[in-house]
């Protein structure tokens, strides 16, 4: 059978539109000999709807949708997400499978394994489904799985993924009933790491299942999710068949009746980290209404890799720098500014702040009088930055983008109403030292990102010679410790016996814990690893556990 993967990037709850890419693609795939083409999960609503599930009409115009997707099915046939009712228990629904052939729907089918701790598509919405039976079309068996059931039960090669969560197997009560191809549909988000272990658990659980499958995934970004495609397919042999892009939309053909070529190479790393916050840049601007992009310049390497992050994603007229010196910036820092917009052939505006940090200061002495100078003072020049940034953003409805990474968030090293104002963070999700390897990823084909600001101690400048390593250890030292505290969940003792210094070690944590306050008044942020802040992981302000 001649299959297309259809990997689409919808706008979430925009039926029409979305409706209208659908019916685009199977044109496509119609065109290119294709029997059948197989959409993403919730591919007519996009994922993830969250509360938006509780609007009637929303569920109503996306039933209407696949009414009509199957109208578009002349010569071909297609398998689509969608969200259904779940009539027997009031107000759940289920997340559901479409075949659509002859103008008609000729079955459905909706997920069985239903995560109990995901707030994006978990049992606060979903039931799951019961009739797991596989399908007849074109002579074949098809067993329809979505991506939540693959790592239910084992992968056939004896690894138990989670059965704890999940008490069955689907894929292999599917085979078991007669099912000679399955077909996955998806909406997994883009982590560091992720794919390498999803292409080998799919290829072990065809192979030792003896079945063919077909893995289809949503791309885009959708807030700080971003999606990246990588749809493929694999033999009964587990040996792979064809893949899509990544991070971007495709169609791709494929024949589960030949055979595969082998395994996937590895990932790499920098390159899908560039391209998942390119779009997720370009996503959250274009589907929220900006037009382009405003950002603080200090010279430095965050907001250098952040600008040119930017302008991959929304090109070089609509990205505006603006550096802000005040009276403790180092000229070098304004000329690195400068030196960064013209390699990136960007607009850039220069507004000196020391007479409105003066009159602040002068407005504040009486009330300020007999206390010493401290970070309020360093502050106030911080939050003067970021009120004038988003002036500009009121006035020219571009959207401002934040510059801190995830180390400087984690322990609390930024401003709130400062340097944290913004409307998307878009290095979040990537501790300083991953900054410095993408920045030299960036510069692989010559310098955009200057040396200087590469090659130069990290710095706030918000007072005289001022070095981030004033307030913080070593960033490849405070990043292995964080590392260990945030990504793998270890305890303090535990950090302290891979070689950490124990009262650094809980002076790090003490201080992750306490900043949540500030992470919860963060813009969203770009998610590239599997616990990101807000996303991932998620903890209480108010609470008294010390390490």
């Amino acid at each position: 059978m001649k299959i297309a993967l259809a990997q689409t990037n919808p706008v979430i709850a925009d039926i029409k539109g979305n409706l209208a890419k659908l019916v685009s693609f199977i044109g496509r795939a119609r065109s290119a000999g294709a029997e059948i083409v197989v959409f993403p999960e919730m591919a007519t609503i996009g994922h993830p709807p969250m509360d938006l599930l509780e609007n009637s009409r929303l569920i109503d115009e996306n039933l209407a949708a696949i009414e009509d997707l199957a109208a578009a099915c002349a010569g071909i046939a297609a398998i689509c997400g969608y969200v259904d009712y779940d009539k027997e228990n009031g107000p759940m629904l289920f997340n559901s499978a479409a075949l659509l052939a002859g103008g008609r729907v000729l079955a459905s089918r909706h997920k069985a394994c239903i995560p109990p701790g995901d707030a994006y598509s978990g049992s606060g919405y979903f039931s799951p489904g019961k009739n797991r039976k596989p399908v007849e079309y074109g002579g074949r068996s098809i067993g329809m799985l979505f991506g939540g059931d693959i790592w239910s039960g084992s992968d056939g090669s004896g690894i138990q993924r989670a059965a704890a969560d999940y008490p069955l197997d689907p894929a292999k009560r599917l085979v078991d009933e007669g099912a000679d191809l399955i077909v996955c549909i998806d909406a997994s988000p883009y982590a560091r790491g992720k794919n390498s272990k999803k292409w080998g658990m799919i290829s072990a659980l065809a192979r030792g299942n003896a079945v063919p499958i077909v893995y289809v995934n949503q791309v885009g970004g959708f807030d700080s999710l971003i999606f990246d495609g990588n749809s493929f397919a694999v033999d009964a042999r587990g040996a792979f068949l064809a893949r899509a892009a990544g991070f971007e939309e495709d169609l791709v053909l494929v024949d589960d009746s030949l055979s595969g070529a082998g395994q996937l190479s590895g990932e790499e790393e920098l390159e899908d980290i560039r391209m998942a916050l390119v779009l997720g840049i370009r996503d959250y601007a274009a589907k929220s209404g900006f037009k382009g992009a405003i950002l603080g310049l200090s010279g430095g390497l965050d907001s250098a890799v952040t600008a040119a992050l930017a302008v991959e994603a929304l090109g070089r007229d609509n990205v505006l720098g603006v550096t802000m010196p005040s009276p403790v910036s180092t000229k070098g820092s304004v000329d690195d500014s400068i030196r960064l917009a013209e390699n990136l052939g960007i607009r850039i505006e220069a507004i000196r702040i020391d007479e409105i940090y003066n009159l602040y200061r002068k407005k504040l002495s009486d009330i300020f009088t007999g206390t010493r100078e401290d970070e309020t003072e360093e502050n106030i020049q911080a939050r003067i930055r970021g009120n004038l940034l988003m002036a500009m953003s009121n006035k020219f409805g571009g959207l401002v983008l934040t510059t801190g990474n995830k180390s400087e968030l984690a322990v609390g090293y930024c401003t709130l109403y400062g340097d944290m104002s913004g409307g998307l963070a878009v290095l979040a999700d990537l501790p300083k030292t991953l900054v410095y390897r993408l920045a030299g990823h960036i510069n692989r084909n010559g310098e955009l990102i200057p040396r200087a600001s590469i090659e130069k101690p990290p710095s706030a400048e918000l007072r005289e010679n001022q070095t981030d390593q004033d307030s913080l250890p070593p960033y490849e030292i405070l990043d292995g410790i964080l590392e260990r505290y945030i990504e793998r969940a270890m305890t303090a003792d535990e950090i302290v016996a891979d070689g950490f210094s124990a009262e650094l070690v809980r002076d790090i944590l003490a201080r992750v814990d306490r900043n949540e306050y500030k992470r919860r008044q963060a813009p969203p942020g770009l998610q590239v690893t599997e616990r990101a802040f807000g996303i991932g992981r998620r903890f209480p302000m108010a609470q008294r556990f010390r390490h």
